[in-house]
């Protein structure tokens, strides 16, 4: 260890018997652990709403899709042969929408109707792995079923297996209102995604849908996942574009419906890395108070080392190691901190919601009900290292005023 080193580490020890310099040591090093602890645990949370919006919604709605501008896309096979042959895109899949009304007794309410293929959407969705009691085995066409959404289920009081009525609106030829269809379904599987999604989605298989609307081999139109899901709206317009299709077609993609979400979260950490700075700032400046106090209390035997040969440059030294410790400690503590709370985050956030009595976050507004972390090893070096930088410019200005005692001055006053 090099003589600065060590003699930083004599004057810590020796500031203990001071209890003001002390205290105002300890206070700067926990600010500093406080801080970077609040910054790990907020981009954690950022981290793992990211992830649950990449996992949970992307990973069940599609990228992106192409449908008709006249309602409906009669010859669909070659076109998906088409696109198939983009490498960029993994799955396409046909699909049926439309809107209805369910009913379960007294209880009705508005839902969006997807008709997919069970089969296909098992080898490209993650979609059949939140259904519950892993019903979407069971899911096939003819059989009259459906699979309802979670928070739709509360809503309407209905179960597994039990029997629901599906409303669809119908025109006469005329453009008439005409009474609408009813359809009785038993529900095959409750559709659980904790959130939003799960409030007014119910999937029939798509050849039932099918026959509902009396598409013959017709449907709504394609859903598309690509490999890089950032730029899902590049890939499927290029290929539209390539096949001289866009004519024709329409694409959307995930950024349109769900993009604000992914913003938001981005916006937000960008606020907290400058919100970082900030705060690690201060609290890596409380090092500069306690390095002038301990300047003052040490200025002994700063001049006791001036008389043994001690260059200006090693004066600067010890009280540069003085401060990079001071921040070395707060940064280990406030990553330890930061770590075991993002670590346990779902978890305690959900014993305060126990306590409180209510959810924080709304299954009805959000895509999550709870507070979701994701701990990024890239986020806590950058804020270890950004404290310990700030430790460093910190312990320049006491350092430099470290060297300007005279040693003569000092030691004739004692």
């Amino acid at each position: 260890m090099s003589l600065a080193l060590v003699t930083a580490i004599k004057f810590r020890k020796g500031l203990r018997k001071s209890g003001m310099v002390s205290l105002i040591s300890v206070i700067s090093t926990l600010s500093i652990a406080i801080g970077l602890a609040a910054l790990i645990i907020g981009l954690s949370a950022m981290n793992g709403f990211e992830r649950e919006l990449k996992d949970r919604v992307l990973s069940v709605m599609p990228h992106g899709q192409i449908y008709s501008t006249t309602g409906t896309i009669e010859n669909w096979q070659p076109l998906a042969q088409q696109l198939a042959q983009d490498s960029n895109i993994t799955s396409i899949m046909p699909y049926v929408r439309f809107t209805g009304l369910l009913e379960n007794g007294r209880k009705l309410s508005a839902i969006e109707v997807r008709g997919v293929d069970p089969a296909e959407t098992a080898r490209s969705s993650k979609l059949p792995n939140y259904v519950l009691n892993d019903r979407w085995q069971t899911f096939k066409a003819d059989e009259g079923q459906i699979i309802i959404g979670a928070g739709l289920a509360q809503t309407l009081g209905a179960k597994e297996d039990s029997w629901v009525t599906l409303l669809i609106p119908s025109l006469s030829q005329d453009n008439q209102l005409k009474p609408p269809k009813r359809i009785r379904l038993r529900v095959a599987g409750i559709l659980d995604l904790n959130g939003s999604l799960s409030n007014n989605l119910a999937i029939i298989p798509l050849k039932d849908a099918q026959k509902l609307l009396n598409l013959g081999d017709s449907v709504t139109g394609l859903m598309i996942n690509v490999k890089d899901l950032y730029h899902a709206s590049s890939v499927i317009n290029h290929t539209l574009f390539k096949l001289n299709l866009a004519t024709t077609l329409v694409a959307s993609s995930w950024e349109q419906s769900y993009g604000y979400m992914y913003n938001d979260i981005q916006m937000i950490r960008q606020i907290m890395y400058l919100a970082m700075i900030v705060v690690i700032g201060v609290a890596c400046f409380n090092i500069v108070s306690t390095l002038v106090i301990a300047v003052k209390d040490k200025q002994r035997d700063i001049a006791i080392l001036k008389t043994l040969g001690a260059t200006n440059r090693l004066i600067r030294r010890i009280f540069i190691w003085y401060g990079v410790i001071s921040g070395f400690i707060g940064s280990v503590i406030g990553v330890l901190l930061g770590v075991i709370v993002s670590w346990q985050l779902s978890s305690i956030m959900g014993f305060i919601e126990s306590l409180l009595g209510h959810k924080l976050l709304n299954s009805h507004i959000y895509f999550v009900d709870f507070l979701p972390s994701k701990i990024d090893p890239i986020d806590i070096i950058i804020v270890f290292c950004t404290a310990m930088l700030l430790s460093l410019i910190a312990s320049y200005y006491p350092a430099r005023r470290a060297c300007k005692i005279e040693p003569a001055r000092i030691l004739s006053s004692f």
